[in-house]
């Protein structure tokens, strides 16, 4: 149940007077909700403010500088008739100077009433001067003496939508303000008083009501305080879940190691020493009786898939079963062809299912794995499907994990009792979002690439230089290397990518033929699995294709990756196309073709990849161009982002936070001391409330 003190607050915005069913479209847009609420419309920030508290004389007013100024009105100039385009004219004057107020397509009853001849008004907006006269085009505000007595001097100005005006949003947040409660202090009075911060509804106050323009930067006391809020809500929701698989019963999987010793002795290479510590703290993991939650996190081309199936092969040996599910079919596809000749070495069974596995076939391996004679199934979403049933699940391996949602994290893991879990991600995640979205996790980092990788040579080039790009492709095929090609994103539009893929295909296919193929989303699985089949065996040497290739694509023949309109792409998506390169023994070329000019952010990204290989160094530097939501791909995944701390700023409180959040639970593990009820509060106010159902079930 929601604390009853926060029910005006989760009204919805329509309760608000003067927003009606059109405005509240509006802030649907504004808002990103479906039906927003009074917090939601409160936690909209603002994005600066207008000063007026420069109250100059006429003569000393500058050009451009927003300014309040005293005025007596002196004459209207109205438009002339059948001239409506013409401006409306204002004259007005204090003992220094002339000030004309200029007003277009303007009511001439209103303005007079507003201002009439021989009245004193104050004037507010930027002064600019035309023809040598100080002049003001339509002023933001004109007020009598008894207006400017309660005219705030200091005024924010919020992120807009077209169709709904700063008045508007202005007069919505005084009324929402006026809906909020004084809450209980669900933080640490020591810890406020050190850090200088205030109280919840009086930050909120500030930001919206600000004194000075200071008020509303996100350094400022106010703003910091509702980031920490929301650092501490998601920290302590998170502590819940990982207190919660650390109080269910787990069962030890532990074999002896001879599974993993023939896998080992399959691997044409031996393991680094990140993938050795990795195996060893899952296998130890793996055999306590509590549950598993573990990320293993690697860069390109690290080996997760190795580390996983030794993961697999710790629970097999122990009679019980594995699996492994990865967002894409063409990444099922690719660890399933991986895992296969690894398994056999080691006699284990492995089936894939995915979307495409259907009627007697599928019902067969349905039937085998509820028997138990399948050890490892690798597949998709359809792994969720109700009539999926394992005989004993003992791991599930959620491979690129942020493309799933949390509640997805959970849900294979009912498909047995007890189930241990490895979330694998082939984007390094900078540590501040490790702690935000994997905090109920133990985390393991895959750092070096396997040994015998060469560096890949990559260069940025114009596009006007495109020949010279398909000359060195043409070069590339004639010695037998393979290559990608990887045309952009246009906007967020698939049709607008898919054509410029087809376009460029149908381009080089003219030059090279039958060695020219095309993959792209749209395809059919069995059209994309054919294509990479192709590419895959030689059959094809030049692959064209939109981002599905993107991650887990294992082409080690492979050698040299185009990427057109490199300026695109973010840095982690860079990341991780190049490192579709560089996987066996011969050198590689990445060339990012860009259109010049280069825009600053544009420039540094590139910059970067030419600069390192590092992705937990390029991750960090996504972050700082970026934000957080773009380097998890969260924009289009559903994961919460944050709404109102900027990990750039407010990222050096998570570790409090995380500290926090675990004296807390320490101390009061069902949150119902007098600090717990109130952070009970703050869970609801941040939408954490899920963590509190955890509490009562206990």
């Amino acid at each position: 149940m929601r604390p009853p003190l926060l029910n005006p607050l989760f009204a919805t915005l329509t309760s608000l007077s003067g927003v009606g069913p059109k405005l509240e479209k509006l802030y649907r847009r504004l808002l990103d909700r479906d039906s927003p609420r009074v917090i939601d419309l409160l936690f909209h920030l603002p994005a600066g403010t207008i000063d007026r508290r420069a109250r100059p004389k006429l003569r000393d007013v500058q050009p451009g500088q927003v300014v309040t100024v005293k005025v007596t009105i002196d004459k209207h100039r109205p438009s002339p008739p059948h001239r409506s385009r013409a401006p409306y004219l204002i004259y007005a004057s204090d003992e220094t100077g002339t000030l004309t107020l200029t007003y277009f397509n303007a009511r001439r009853d209103y303005l007079q009433k507003l201002m009439p001849e021989g009245s004193t008004r104050y004037i507010s907006g930027a002064g600019e001067f035309y023809d040598g006269m100080l002049q003001m085009v339509h002023p933001d505000r004109v007020v009598d003496e008894q207006g400017f007595a309660n005219l705030p001097l200091v005024e924010p100005t919020y992120p807009l939508t077209e169709g709904l005006a700063l008045g508007n949003v202005r007069r919505a947040i005084d009324s929402a303000l006026a809906r909020l409660p004084e809450l209980p202090e669900w933080q640490d009075e020591a810890w406020l008083s050190r850090e200088q911060l205030l109280a919840f509804s009086a930050a909120l106050r500030s930001l919206h009501r600000p004194a000075q323009p200071s008020d509303v930067l996100p350094e400022s006391p106010a703003w910091t305080r509702l980031a920490f809020d929301e650092l501490l809500a998601g920290q302590l929701a998170l502590a819940l879940v990982r207190a919660r698989m650390r109080r269910q019963p787990g069962r030890g999987s532990a074999g002896e190691g001879l599974l993993r010793a023939r896998v080992l002795q399959a691997l044409p290479y031996l393991l680094t020493p990140s993938q050795q510590r990795a195996v060893d703290d899952i296998v130890t993991d793996l055999a306590r009786p509590q549950r598993m939650l573990r990320l293993l996190q690697g860069d390109v081309g690290a080996g997760k898939t190795v580390v996983a199936l030794l993961a697999a092969a710790s629970v097999i040996e122990a009679g019980r079963q594995a699996a492994l599910m990865a967002p894409t079919e063409v990444l099922a596809r690719q660890h399933f062809n991986t895992i296969v000749p690894l398994a056999a070495a080691a006699d284990l069974r492995v089936a894939i299912l995915t979307g495409r596995e259907r009627g007697r076939e599928r019902n067969d391996l349905l039937e085998r794995l509820a028997l138990g004679d399948v050890d490892l199934l690798v597949g998709t979403h359809a792994l969720f499907q109700e009539d999926v049933a394992f005989h004993d699940l003992a791991l599930a391996i959620v491979d690129e994990q942020h493309r799933f949602g949390v509640h997805q994290r959970l849900a294979l893991t009912q498909k047995g009792e007890a189930v241990d879990v490895l979330v694998l991600t082939a984007t390094p995640i900078p540590r501040t979002l490790v702690l935000t979205y994997f905090g109920d996790m133990d985390i393991s980092e895959l750092r070096e690439k396997p040994a015998g990788r060469l560096p890949i040579d990559t260069r940025a080039i114009p596009l006007t230089r495109i020949a010279e790009v398909e000359d060195a492709v043409g070069r590339a095929l004639e010695q037998g290397q393979r290559a990608y090609w990887v045309c952009p994103l246009v906007e967020d539009s698939e049709k607008t990518d898919l054509a410029a893929a087809e376009a460029r295909f149908k381009e080089l296919q003219k030059r090279f033929g039958d060695a020219v193929d095309l993959v792209h989303g749209r395809m059919k699985g069995a059209e994309k699995d054919a294509a990479m089949d192709r590419f895959g065996s030689g059959e094809t040497r030049l692959l064209i294709a939109t981002t599905v290739i993107e991650v887990g694509v294992d082409v080690p023949e492979a050698t040299v990756m185009v990427v057109e309109h490199a300026e695109r792409f973010g840095l982690a998506q860079l990341h991780q196309l190049r490192g579709r390169i560089g996987r066996g023994a011969g050198r590689s070329t990445c060339l990012l073709l860009y259109k010049a000019p280069l825009g600053e952010a544009a420039k540094a990204r590139l910059a970067i990849l030419r600069e390192t290989e590092d992705g937990f160094r390029i991750a960090e530097e996504d972050l700082r161009l970026r934000g957080e939501g773009d380097v998890l791909g969260t924009r289009q995944s559903g994961l919460p982002g944050f709404r109102i701390a900027l990990p750039e700023v407010h990222g050096k409180y998570l570790g409090a936070a995380r500290d926090d959040a675990a004296l807390i639970l320490s101390r009061d593990p069902s949150l119902t001391s007098p600090r717990g009820r109130a952070l009970r509060h703050l869970l609801y106010l941040f939408e954490k409330d899920e963590a509190i159902r955890l509490i009562r079930a206990g």
